[in-house]
């Protein structure tokens, strides 16, 4: 299998589902600003949204979107407990959360980091992130993790997200205003997971570096 990532996407959370679950699966750099990769090939012949992540299976099935890439390696090793077993009422909890990663904080970005800075209604998706993410500080104020006391693919998904709140391009360019620093609960549960030694070697395979 070969995970096609680039550094800093969203991307990075099966990046880091791998490292956790220690699967043995290719890491492909794809260059999105020419959507290319391996020294040229058109990177759209493997995801025609032009987006990563995509999972290339051995029979050539390429899966694409990263909540059911992330769910689809979690599956390969249920012994690593990053998912809850399908059918089980967790399970569709997850499925809740990554849907509301996916739709409010994923998506939430997208007029923030592609809109023109001066333009009225970045302010308003900046204020609409700012209450999601104080919505999930509520819940990190009740249990350690996303899902429940449990560590799962939610928090891996969360994390790539908060690494965009947090990165300097985009914050200076953007005047992002998304900090960390009044959510305490979102801000202590960042620091656990960014101590985790498979996060920090994804991190550190993409060139990254982790800003509490």
């Amino acid at each position: 299998m070969k995970l096609y990532y680039s550094p800093a996407a969203c991307s990075l959370s099966p990046h880091i589902v791998i490292k956790e679950t220690g699967l043995d699966i290719e890491l492909v750099k794809v260059d999105l600003r020419n959507h290319t990769f391996n020294h040229g090939e058109d990177f759209f012949t493997l995801s025609p949204a032009g987006a990563v992540p995509a999972l290339s299976l051995p029979d050539g099935t390429v899966l694409t979107e990263g909540p059911a890439v992330i769910q689809y390696l979690a599956d390969l090793k249920p012994e690593s407990l990053l998912a809850p077993p399908n059918g089980t009422l967790l399970r569709y909890q997850l499925q809740q959360w990554l849907n509301f990663l996916s739709t409010e904080i994923h998506k939430g970005f997208i007029p923030v980091i592609y809109g023109d800075p001066e333009e009225h209604y970045i302010k308003r998706a900046k204020m609409k992130l700012m209450d999601r993410f104080r919505l999930i500080n509520h819940r990190l104020g009740e249990q350690n993790f996303l899902l429940s006391d449990a560590y799962s693919i939610a928090d891996c998904y969360l994390f790539a997200l908060i690494g965009w709140a947090q990165a300097g391009w985009l914050t200076s360019y953007m005047n992002l205003d998304i900090h960390l620093d009044d959510l305490h609960h979102l801000a202590a549960w960042y620091r656990r997971i960014a101590a985790r030694d498979a996060v920090k070697l994804a991190i550190k395979e993409e060139g990254l570096t982790a800003t509490a």
